[in-house]
């Protein structure tokens, strides 16, 4: 990343950025823990496959409940504020479900309202530290294409570490062991957050000293939003409705996900269980995605100004979710499997540094915060569904047809952009907001 601008200043920008991107990253790592001990710690108790499913339904829902209502939130009281609270919500949460396994136990229905709960602020502690991005950016002197790739990779990174270590855990010590782990990562997250990412207030503009505000809520000029809650929430909804490419990524990716929750969050545990050996085999699977995904970050990262977005981010996407799916669905042996995960990691990194480049480039900057709060919803609205229908799909029609359908599906739907259109207006802008003020975070 190349950084530009007044030293001492961007020092202090570099460090707040860097702080930034690596607290979402432990944070995303406590996440994908959660993701590798819950289901097995559902199957370790006797649980069906549509029982996982149930438990990712529940893990996932209300990740689209705190999309649409904590984006306002996260404009009211500040994206710095926002992201410390989530991560301290969600450890705290987290860390009584393994409390209550080793003390009075734990039900099936006590374990749901846990998951669902530690899930509740997870969308809007990762859509703040999100918006904060444009600002930090600016500040610091970085291209905003390279900060969005560079958040994504830390997201992919934490899947690398994560998986493998959650692997581990999971298989040598039991899915208890490794829930402790996950709450300490949300502390810990919530800790840098809270000494490592200065307000943008205190975070000036190379040759500037104007000042921008930690408590988004505020107008122009720092004058406090009088508008209800329910206006400001109905303002970053009618954004989201009258803007044709909005709707088209949240439709599309709505779909994806959702395939994605049915492959990622059911199918695999179960395949991985049922013919792969259990955990261990997972994590490496996982492990290898976020490796390549992070591998195809950094290399997106040089060429990301260079490139037509619109075919390279239909041509990606259908190649990280069509060509590994096939593969579960013939049964292809292990190193196959890897294989064309790693194929899939590589292509998939270059898909969100695109769409949250286009995201931040088209959303005023005062509305930020309920716009992707919503957009995130919408994406994520058929993840919990997802989920449960990978599980009834498992017990009914078997793995491999299912992935079989996955496959399909996936490729036809990551394709649709090429056809043209609205999809068009993916490409850059004359202006790109990278060069425009910075957001007043």
């Amino acid at each position: 990343m190349t950084f530009t601008g007044a030293p001492a200043r961007g020092r202090g920008a570099r460090r707040s950025l860097v702080a930034l991107l690596a607290a979402h990253a432990i944070s995303q790592t406590g996440n994908v823990v959660t993701a590798f001990a819950v289901p097995f710690y559902v199957l370790g108790r006797g649980g069906s496959g549509v029982e996982v499913g149930l438990a990712a339904f529940f893990a996932t829902a209300p990740v689209v409940l705190g999309g649409v209502l904590g984006g306002v939130v996260v404009d009211r009281v500040g994206h710095r504020r926002a992201a410390i609270a989530a991560d301290l919500a969600s450890g705290f949460t987290v860390l009584a479900i393994p409390v209550l396994a080793l003390t009075v136990g734990l039900p099936f229905w006590a374990l749901l309202a846990l998951v669902f709960a530690a899930g509740l602020l997870d969308t809007p502690g990762q859509t703040a530290r999100r918006v904060m991005l444009p600002g930090l950016s600016m500040r610091a002197g970085a291209r905003l294409e390279q900060s969005v790739g560079l958040l994504d990779g830390s997201e992919r990174f934490a899947k690398l570490i994560g998986a493998s270590v959650a692997g581990l855990l999971v298989a040598v010590l039991g899915p208890v062991a490794a829930l402790f782990v996950n709450a300490a990562t949300f502390l810990v997250s919530a800790v840098l957050t809270w000494v490592g990412v200065a307000p943008l207030r205190d975070v000036p503009l190379p040759g500037s000293d104007a000042a921008g505000s930690d408590a988004a809520g505020s107008g122009p000029g720092g004058v406090p939003r009088r508008t209800s809650y329910w206006a400001d929430l109905a303002e970053g909804f009618r954004f989201v409705v009258a803007d044709p490419l909005m709707r088209l990524i949240v439709g599309l990716v709505l779909a994806t996900n959702l395939l994605d929750a049915a492959r990622g969050s059911t199918l695999l545990p179960l395949y991985a269980n049922d013919r792969l050996g259990g955990a261990a085999a997972l994590g490496l699977l996982v492990a290898v995605m976020g490796g390549c995904a992070l591998i195809g970050n950094i290399a997106f990262g040089f060429v990301a100004h260079r490139v037509p977005r619109r075919v390279t981010f239909a041509l990606c996407f259908a190649l990280a979710g069509g060509p590994s799916s096939a593969a579960f669905a013939f049964g292809a042996p292990l190193p196959v499997l890897v294989a064309l995960t790693a194929l899939s990691g590589l292509a998939a990194g270059a898909i969100n540094p695109i769409l949250g480049t286009v995201e931040l480039e088209r959303i005023p900057e005062q509305l930020r915060g309920r716009v992707f709060g919503l957009i995130n919803a919408g994406a994520w609205a058929g993840v919990p569904f997802g989920a449960l229908l990978g599980g009834i799909a498992g017990d009914t029609i078997g793995l491999p047809p299912a992935f079989g359908v996955v496959a399909v599906l996936y490729t036809l739907i990551t394709l649709s952009p090429l056809a043209g259109g609205t999809w068009r207006q993916m490409e850059r802008a004359a202006a790109p907001v990278d060069r425009a003020p910075a957001a007043l975070c």
